[in-house]
């Protein structure tokens, strides 16, 4: 069953006046699954000038997807944007980027994700960040994270509803990519997810859960926006990159499906936190590493002490965190940068 929402005008007008002017949200007890929201503007939203030896595409469409934000289904396109090494490497690895805001705001070129682009475009990397569907779009949901709130307390309804299409649409993404990877030059074997707080709750879904989830859940028939979402290509990440993010996509994905995630054969992870983050409480990234260390699974965790929520500016023995990040996943995956 499906959740259409230009069949429920009224209840949708209801919602949004309900939930459009909330800025922040209190975390759950127990399973804390809602993020709560930074103020607005907490990052510059325009790019860094691109480096002499990077190659910056703006807007490349991924995929389309279904709004109902003005009553009835329309169709808006999804977009990424694409940082190269203008070196003529015919064996790149792949980044992709997915940016936060709780599921309500951001930007995929936010200044300090342009300015990761350029780092690791500088690197050898192809690195994509992505834009994807966010609350006040208001795309379709199955009947099940339709009512999964219901079940949530103390939730905001919008905000957990609004989980599904941003991830469909990230998934969505990787999967592009892979099927577009002889044309940017990329070597599928070596693909690296991350983000920063809800962007990389969802990097981590991406990495982690089925291949048919936020897929499968809504027939072609009812929204046939799945036919440009390379909906058979399949993927397999190696590493995950969490900046003071949390595993609550997942959470959400087992308390409905009643499923588990994580084993031993997940991606590896790098967790950044903040020890004064009170946006998404550091317990967060304490409880992915609690289950990496359970699983005997490859992690390395940086507690930022003294940082709190989007500490990109934070660095750990004199290392920034994209350079941290990089030795990481280098160590990983094995690569050999020149």
């Amino acid at each position: 069953m499906l959740v259409q929402y230009d069949t429920i005008r009224n209840f949708v007008i209801k919602m949004l006046i309900i939930n459009i002017f909330i800025t922040s949200i209190s975390c759950v007890k127990n399973n804390d699954i809602i993020l709560k929201i930074p103020p607005p503007n907490i990052t510059s939203i325009n790019y860094v000038d691109v480096r002499e030896d990077v190659f910056l595409i703006k807007d490349v469409i991924y995929a389309e997807g279904m709004t109902h934000k003005n009553g009835e289904g329309e169709t808006m396109s999804l977009k990424m944007d694409i940082y190269q090494p203008k070196r003529g490497s015919e064996n790149r690895p792949l980044f992709i980027f997915v940016h936060g805001g709780g599921f309500i705001t951001g930007s995929k070129q936010d200044l300090n994700i342009s300015r990761w682009g350029n780092y690791y475009a500088s690197k050898g990397f192809v690195f994509m960040s992505v834009d994807y569907r966010l609350r006040d779009d208001l795309g379709t949901i199955p009947k099940e994270w339709y009512d999964y709130p219901l079940s949530v307390p103390e939730a905001n309804p919008s905000q957990l509803r609004a989980i599904y299409p941003s991830q469909r649409d990230v998934n969505a993404a990787v999967r592009w990519a892979l099927k577009n990877a002889s044309a940017y030059k990329i070597n599928t074997n070596y693909i690296t997810i991350g983000g920063s707080s809800a962007g990389a709750s969802m990097a981590i879904s991406a990495a982690v859960s089925k291949p048919e989830e936020f897929r499968d859940e809504i027939s072609i028939d009812e929204d046939k926006t799945l036919l440009t979402t390379n909906m058979h290509q399949g993927y397999k990440i190696k590493t995950i990159i969490d900046l003071w993010g949390s595993k609550n996509v997942i959470d959400a994905i087992e308390i409905i499906y009643n499923r588990t995630s994580f084993n031993k054969e997940s991606p590896s992870l790098f967790i950044a936190h903040g020890d004064n983050d009170n946006v998404v409480s550091i317990n967060k990234a304490l409880a992915l590493k609690e289950i990496y260390e359970s699983n005997e699974t490859p992690f390395v965790y940086y507690k930022l002490e003294g940082h709190g929520h989007g500490a990109w500016g934070a660095s750990v023995d004199g290392k920034s965190l994209e350079e941290l990040s990089l030795d990481f996943i280098i160590k990983q995956q094995g690569l050999i940068i020149n």
